[in-house]
């Protein structure tokens, strides 16, 4: 009970046009756009649910909310609770954002980074099958994860691990930590960094082949490939990276594991099994030995 998964993300971004040619006609994602407030918002449709990934036109890059979906308005009023206990000061969203997201109830607060994270109950479901661009089928089947860099580490693991009752899967010294909600290896890292920042975010393939086709697109497009294909060593996910027009990277994947509650954690030493080789340095390296 309580936070079921990672919901949505919503971003400010200056080229909204950019990142939907990167969607639609390298990823193979639909995006679709709607009126809020005075101005639109563009939506990328990942499943048959409303929308997971949001872009609002604006004159800076950068994260808007942080979407996380609760099983029961009853989970969410204890979480609320409990957030207000650790001094979190905790707000309804207004009507035109619980109707964006699909939701039935919206709260909110600001994280020790500095980010809204908001905890929704309910997801509206307005399509039976997905609108792909021409080749891309089967292509995106969802929101997976997202990597957040911050000096604030130690606070924002409070927060996930003792407010918000995450998990701790396994992490790697000196300061990167995966955390998980449901069965999924993890639906947030956190790393220790000098300044605060996303590292990615992972929309989930369902297969190797819609990851391999996208890489093919992505390399045929003149994409920005950041990390090459390759497999992760804690997660066995495959996937590569594209630098996105905010500037971070989205993570194409497919083929994590699921743990259970008799899951260890522990350091999980390298990287990567194979692969993921970067365009640029690596802010989370592994250490000399």
């Amino acid at each position: 009970m309580g936070i079921r998964k990672l919901g949505y993300v919503g971003l400010d971004v200056t080229d909204v046009d950019a990142w939907t040619d990167l969607l639609g006609r390298t990823l193979g994602i639909g995006v679709t756009t709607v009126k809020f407030g005075a101005g639109e918002v563009a939506l990328a449709e990942l499943d048959a649910f409303k929308y997971r990934l949001a872009l609002h036109p604006s004159l800076q890059d950068a994260p808007r909310e942080l979407g996380w979906i609760v099983d029961t308005p009853r989970e969410l009023d204890r979480l609320s609770r409990r957030l207000d206990d650790a001094g979190y000061a905790v707000e309804d969203g207004s009507a035109e954002e619980t109707e964006l997201r699909g939701a039935t109830r919206l709260r909110w607060f600001t994280d020790p980074a500095g980010h809204r994270v908001e905890l929704a109950t309910g997801e509206a479901k307005v399509r039976t099958g997905v609108a792909r661009p021409a080749g891309s089928a089967p292509g995106a089947t969802g929101l997976g994860h997202f990597v957040l860099a911050s000096p604030h580490l130690a606070e924002l693991r409070e927060l996930y691990e003792s407010v918000l009752e995450f998990k701790l899967t396994d992490y790697r010294a000196p300061g990167l930590f995966f955390l998980r909600c449901n069965a999924a290896h993890h639906s947030i890292a956190l790393a220790h960094a000098e300044t605060t920042s996303i590292h990615h975010l992972e929309l989930e393939h369902g297969s190797i082949d819609d990851v391999g086709r996208s890489y093919d697109r992505a390399k045929a497009n003149g994409a920005p490939i950041s990390i090459s294909l390759g497999r992760h060593m804690n997660d066995k996910a495959i996937s590569f990276y594209v630098r996105n027009p905010s500037g971070f990277h989205l993570e194409i994947g497919c083929g994590g594991i699921e743990v259970g509650d008799d899951w260890v954690p522990h350091d999980f030493g390298v990287s990567d099994v194979w692969g993921h080789h970067h365009a640029e340095a690596n802010p989370f390296a592994s250490p000399p030995p």
